[in-house]
């Protein structure tokens, strides 16, 4: 039996002893949808991987243990749920066993077709994506999607790796070349060519979101190739940090803080703040405000951070990075501007156009930049 079928079995089994003991009406009603007691909320949130993997999971459960301290707050968690109808199961299990109003959908595939289908099973309940293209008039309003610009912290990345490069050769793992992976392997990119127009990326797709083993082997193919700082667009970073640490070369982090894992090697990591929009989305649930459909946000408005400098970050790209960093908290620094070409030469961004980080065309965004060796 699954995991996912053994929470169902549990569930229902509670309910069984509940209604002997007399006291079934103390559970939501399993048709009526969630808790209507005013400044009470159940929020659920559905993990595609356990919560503690050092990475994207871990970012979102760190918001959701933060959510649970708000007066008139409960939360309710199922991780390991994978990108199938399962998801709908989980959702609807929540809904009409748990009383959830309001359900965050963390990973990329639960969007279409899983949450708008459970979206428009139950109305009165919010569904909230991280990373989907809510697009009003095409989806329903009990729907949305949230995200953060941590390109932004990609490209901070990549200034600390460009100084501490001495082969100038860089590496990324990618799980999917879709437009938020490519985004930020390109900001990485343009980061560390900022130090030095000679640097190379070499880019890796694995071809899905958490596969160990080739991620291990993509990190030591790299290495053996020269390579000499990596970091990842993957589920969990764990075992790329651990492999670069392993073989003597320098890393930067991704969604959560992962230097405890490379005391050696850890330059910095772009980490998500989740506790943002976790707090505003649930804040309008429990006052019954209008749901925000689609919300975005970077370093100013607090959605992304860095992890701390590690001892290899040698100081004059400390310093580049921080200037940086103060650009664009004051939301004035462009990280995509033209004249910029892609990696086959075609002109992608014409000069004298700087895109702002809520451009639609870059949340579209389906090439490399120029300095990364690989394809889509």
């Amino acid at each position: 039996m699954s995991s996912i079928s053994r929470t169902f079995q549990k569930r229902r089994e509670l309910i069984k002893a509940l209604g002997a003991a007399g006291i079934a009406g103390a559970l939501p009603s399993l048709i009526a949808g969630p808790a209507q007691a005013q400044g009470k909320l159940v929020v659920g949130v559905i993990y595609v991987g356990p919560r503690d993997d050092y990475g994207y999971n871990q970012a979102q459960a760190q918001a959701a243990a933060l959510i649970k301290k708000m007066p008139g707050v409960t939360v309710i968690e199922q991780e390991k749920v994978a990108e199938t109808t399962d998801v709908q199961k989980v959702m609807g299990s929540m809904v009409e066993q748990d009383g959830a109003g309001l359900i965050f959908a963390t990973s990329f595939g639960y969007f279409d077709p899983h949450m708008l289908a459970a979206a428009a099973k139950y109305p009165k309940v919010r569904f909230a994506h991280c990373g989907g293209m809510w697009t009003q008039g095409k989806h329903p309003m009990n729907t949305g999607s949230y995200f953060g610009y941590i390109d932004e912290c990609q490209y901070l990345s990549g200034i600390a790796a460009g100084h501490a490069s001495k082969s100038k050769k860089i590496g990324f793992i990618a799980a999917k070349p879709i437009p938020q992976v490519l985004r930020n392997c390109n900001a990485f990119t343009m980061g560390a060519k900022s130090v030095d127009p000679k640097i190379t990326t070499q880019l890796i797709v694995t071809g899905d979101w958490s596969l160990p083993v080739k991620e291990a082997e993509a990190a030591s193919s790299m290495i053996d190739q020269g390579v000499d700082v990596i970091t990842c667009h993957v589920d969990s970073p764990k075992v790329v940090v651990e492999t670069a640490e392993r073989r003597g070369i320098y890393v930067c982090g991704y969604h959560a803080d992962q230097s405890a894992l490379a005391p050696k090697g850890y330059l910095t990591g772009a980490e998500w703040n989740w506790l943002t929009p976790y707090t505003e989305l649930t804040h309008e649930a429990l006052e019954g405000m209008p749901m925000k459909n689609f919300i975005r946000g970077g370093l100013k408005e607090g959605y992304v951070k860095m992890s701390p400098y590690g001892k290899a970050v040698p100081e004059a790209g400390r310093k580049k990075a921080d200037a940086t960093l103060a650009e664009m908290k004051k939301g004035t620094y462009a990280v995509f501007k033209g004249p910029l070409k892609d990696n086959t030469g075609k002109l992608v961004i014409p000069a004298g156009t700087a895109y702002k980080q809520t451009e639609p065309v870059l949340e579209q965004m389906s090439y490399l930049v120029e300095g990364v060796v690989g394809s889509v």
